[in-house]
Order: C-alpha cells, then structure tokens, then sequence
C-alpha cells in the first residue's frame, strides 16, 4: 500500500501550486513533496482556456509541467484526487474516493470555481462554464453546431470567449447587469472604448441588463428573457458570471475564511501548518491594507513563491508586500493594461488625469495620490505594467517628475526604475 504521508502536501496544480513546489524544492531538496490534482490531466495554464475553447490553441499546448519536470524537482504529483475535507487537528484531508493524506506542512491552491446566478430556468437548460480544459474542449465541440451565442457576463472570461466566438462566425450577444465592461479594471470611458471595439465586430452588448429566466426550446438550445422584456434564443450559453475561492472542502475545518481564506504575510492561514495562495487566499491589498482576493496570474505566481519559500523555511523569504491589481489584455488586435486602482473617481485626495488620443494615439487615464502613483490604465498605448506596478509597491514620490511622468508615463518610469536599480 502506498505511503499516504507527505511532509509537504499541495492542494492544487495551477499557477500559485507549481511556483510554491518550484519554491519549496529550491531549500529543501529532500523533504517528500506531493501535488494534489482534482484533475486527470497534467497540471495547465486556465489563462488559455479561451484559445482552446476557440480551436486557436491545442490542448496538448497549455501545460504548466511535465512528468519529467516533477521527477526532475523530486516530486509526485497525485491526479483525480478531488480533497473534500480538511482536519487540522489530524493534519489530514479526505479525498472524494475516500483515501486520506496526512501532512506536515498543508498549502490549499485551490484556485476558484464559477458562479452560476440564481436563475429561474437555468437548471434545466444546456449551459457552459469555462474554468477546466473539459469546459473549453466542450464549448469548442457545442461551437461548431452553434450559430447564435450568449454570454452572461462581461469580465475577463466573458470578453476573451465573445472575441473567440465572434471571430469563429458565431452571432454573439454579451448581457452584462453592470453599466460597463470590466468595470472592475477600467474606468467608464476607458470600458466604452473597449465596448465599441466589439461592437464594431458585430458582437451586440446588453450592458444593464439582468437575465431572469431560461428555458429549454430544442435540446441543447435554449431561450433567454431579460429584466427589460428582451427575449434572446442561443444555440450556445456560455455562463461567466465570476467566480469564487474553491473553499467547499474547509467547512468544519475551522479554517478562518471571509471571501477567501485568511492568510498573513507569509500565506500563513490561522491554522498551525497550513498556508494558502492564488484565488483562493484572501491577502493584505497593498493600497488599503484590507484583506482582498486579487485573482490575478502575477499574484497567484507571487503568492505561490512566499508560500513554498516560508513552508521550506527559506531564509531568504521577503514578506507579502500587498496585493495590487495587474491584468493585461489583448481584444481584436488592441492591447489594453490596467495596473492599480485605475477604476477609481475623484475625491479624497485622489486626482487623475486622462489622456484621450483626441481618438487616434489610445488612450491612458493616471491616478495619483498626494503624487504618488496608485492606478493606470491604457489602452493601445506602450507601457510597461512590470515597471508601474513597481513604482506603485515603492510609493515613489513622482513630484520631481511630476509632469514629464504625466506626459511620457513609460519613458519616465523606467528612467525611475533604472535610477533605482543601480
């Protein structure tokens, strides 16, 4: 029978789970090291879901590591193995077939699921999500039998499968209950130019709008009524709607969860040998000092690193600095990036200013505060997001380059940073 004790055991073979084993096995090259994968396949990248689900990228082409990169780091990875139950006391967790790992040291990477809406209906009709390399291979399938497409919701997710969708012939229609696209990310002017980008690729935008109810009209297609009277059909329903930290598995664990697993600094979580990272962990944000799910890829990777360095106890380990926003994104041969609170108004101390291309050069919109940076966003303009995202972490007092920053961002943040760095 095999050893079921592992001194470090990761649930979770994404992003933040790969950068902590990476991490872990860089001090510790002997302690057992075993990975926890829900999955059957090897461990993959979720930012290429979208690719897939377009026939843009293969699947046999969005692997995060191979059989030989775990023999390589002295590690064993354990697929099909869905945890349903933590129990600090034990320092075990119960996996769905009923087998039972025991610990030493616990990381919970087990990212986030989908939200799917209440909605009347919605049960009984044929729906997507898009969050395994399964829900991308099935939209694929369903796409090539579709001709009408919805898509609830108009975040990253929901954008990236549209633009596949659209591109693929399909007639696509996005319904969005906020007045804006990735309000989360942009400001309104900076997610109207976005909106019209697809609009001018005949994707029709149902901004404001609440779906209420879904019903089946023949197998697989479905029919779809909005909270203004609108009746949409769809051969193809892609929900994407958000999503939620992956906690299932921690209930009567007493764990401390809020929108996330509690985590310090170091990742460390309220209970003795374990820690948490990626969208699953609820860290300090950088700007508030108030704990936040930032589901990005560069905070899931960073995360996953100070989790594997402290569970390894590597002396070289430099505490969580704070969590800030950085997504870039690619639409219909634009580039947009946000890195901050690029989204937030005026008030309080804050102070933009905006830079609309009179419509031809992009546009970048510069948040500051008492001069010092703490959002930008741009559309179609050259930036470095590295380098922004580092002068906001420094808080590097722009007032001697105040206007030069605000006119040439790029140019002046890397003069900055490269003052800094020698």
């Amino acid at each position: 029978m095999t050893d079921t004790h592992a001194h470090y055991l990761i649930v979770g073979s994404s992003h933040a789970g790969r950068e902590a084993l990476a991490a872990i096995r860089m001090a510790d090259p002997k302690g057992r090291l075993v990975m926890l994968s829900r999955e059957g396949r090897m461990p993959y990248s979720p930012t290429i879901l979208p690719y897939v689900a377009s026939g843009r990228s293969q699947p046999d082409r969005v692997g995060l590591a191979d059989a030989e990169w775990f023999t390589e780091n002295a590690a064993e990875l354990v697929l099909n193995a869905q945890v349903v139950a933590v129990d600090p006391a034990a320092r075990a967790v119960r996996l769905a077939d009923g087998r039972r790992w025991t610990y030493d040291k616990l990381l919970l990477a087990t990212g986030a699921e989908p939200v799917v809406p209440p909605v009347k209906g919605l049960d009984r009709v044929r729906y997507h999500v898009l969050r395994t390399l399964d829900d991308a291979l099935s939209i694929r399938e369903r796409s090539t039998q579709a001709r009408r497409a919805v898509v609830l919701g108009a975040g990253l997710v929901g954008m990236h499968a549209a633009e596949t969708m659209a591109a693929a012939g399909l007639d696509v229609t996005m319904v969005e209950m906020r007045p804006h696209v990735l309000a989360e990310y942009f400001d309104p002017k900076a997610s109207a130019l976005i909106r019209q980008t697809f609009e001018r690729h005949s994707v029709r935008m149902m901004m404001g709008r609440r779906l209420l109810w879904a019903m089946e009209t023949v197998p697989g297609s479905c029919r779809l009524g909005l909270d203004d009277g609108t009746e949409l059909e769809a051969d193809l329903l892609l929900v994407a709607a958000g999503v939620r930290p992956a906690m299932a598995m921690l209930a009567d664990s007493g764990i401390t969860i809020d929108k996330g697993i509690l985590v310090d600094d170091r990742m460390r979580t309220a209970a003795p040998g374990i820690w948490a990272a990626g969208d699953v962990a609820q860290a300090r944000g950088f700007l508030t000092g108030v704990p936040v799910v930032n589901g990005t890829l560069p905070e899931a990777v960073e995360q996953g690193r100070i989790a594997g360095m402290d569970m390894a106890s590597d002396p070289d380990l430099i505490p969580y600095g704070g969590g800030i926003p950085l997504n870039t994104y690619g639409f219909f041969g634009r580039h947009a990036m946000a890195v901050g609170t690029a989204a937030v108004p005026e008030g309080d101390g804050i102070e933009t200013v905006t830079d609309e291309g009179n419509g031809q050069n992009g546009y970048c919109r510069i948040v500051l505060k008492d001069n010092r940076l703490i959002g930008l966003a741009a559309i179609d303009r050259v930036m470095d997001a590295g380098i922004l995202w580092r002068l906001i972490l420094r808080r590097t007092d722009l007032s001697p380059v105040r206007q030069q920053f605000l006119s040439h961002p790029l140019e002046t943040a890397r003069a900055l940073m490269s003052r800094g760095w020698r």
